[in-house]
């Protein structure tokens, strides 16, 4: 049977954008090509352009088609109403370095991406009798969203890495998943607090789902705990470094493939 055809690449406006935490921006998308786009596509990657200082609309999806490349980074759809063609993506804000993040701190209504995706969710069928999830700030969509697609009798253990206290978030978890949030002011100084969680943490008998991302030096050293030291099947796992400290996203997906 054929793939379904994937959408073309389309220009979201921005609808409104703010901070849901000090560290955390929320753009609110829309656009009429998001009637193409299927429900229920929370947690998936994404793919958004940038457009170049002075850019007009048709000229970044001319880019798009026809190069050169524009600037391009994967985010994770947070929240997706097809009803009223709303997209959320959340961004980490860290000042005006990164390109998304520059974005995202200066966006106001009307202003544009280009737009590619989405692809298809992380975890599709929830059937453990518990679940592990971790995630930093960079992840912390794709963990919500698992989170919130979860069995309301689901139970398990959610282990969140975020920069201040103030950066907690309301996340509509199921009763019998225990959070814990670890502070962690500065993300680009390498963690071992997720780890040593994760490691000290008693795995119960029966099935275990994970779902895992984040910086790629703390998800190399959790990938080799769960492969070597339990039992959970692969099948099972989901994963995945996100960004790793010192390298733009180019860079970082040049060396996922060596890794891989």
């Amino acid at each position: 049977m054929l793939k379904p055809k994937k959408p073309s690449p389309c220009i979201l406006i921005v609808k409104e954008a703010f901070y849901l935490t000090p560290h955390m921006i929320r753009v609110v998308f829309t656009s009429p090509e998001l009637a193409s786009r299927p429900e229920g596509c929370e947690g998936a990657n994404c793919k958004i352009f940038l457009p170049a200082v002075g850019q007009s609309a048709d000229a970044l999806l001319a880019q798009i088609a026809d190069g050169p490349r524009p600037t391009v980074r994967t985010y994770t759809v947070r929240h997706f109403r097809k009803d009223v063609l709303e997209l959320d993506i959340d961004f980490v804000a860290h000042g005006d370095e990164g390109p998304a993040s520059a974005f995202a701190m200066a966006a106001k209504p009307g202003d544009f991406i280009g737009f590619r995706g989405p692809s298809d969710v992380k975890i599709k069928d929830f059937y453990a009798d518990w679940y592990l999830v971790a995630a930093d700030m960079s992840a912390l969509p794709v963990a919500s969203a698992a989170l919130e697609a979860m069995p309301r009798d689901a139970r398990g253990l959610a282990i969140f890495e975020v920069q201040t206290e103030a950066d907690v978030q309301d996340i509509d978890m199921p009763a019998g998943v225990e959070v814990r949030w670890i502070i962690q002011e500065d993300p680009h100084v390498a963690s071992v607090a997720q780890e040593a969680a994760i490691r000290a943490t008693q795995l119960p008998k029966g099935v275990v789902q994970t779902c895992i991302a984040g910086e790629s030096g703390v998800i190399k050293a959790l990938r080799g705990f769960l492969s070597n030291e339990t039992e959970i099947p692969k099948q099972d796992i989901y994963i995945s470094g996100y960004w790793k400290i010192g390298l733009i996203e180019d860079e970082h997906q040049i060396q996922k493939k060596l890794d891989a």
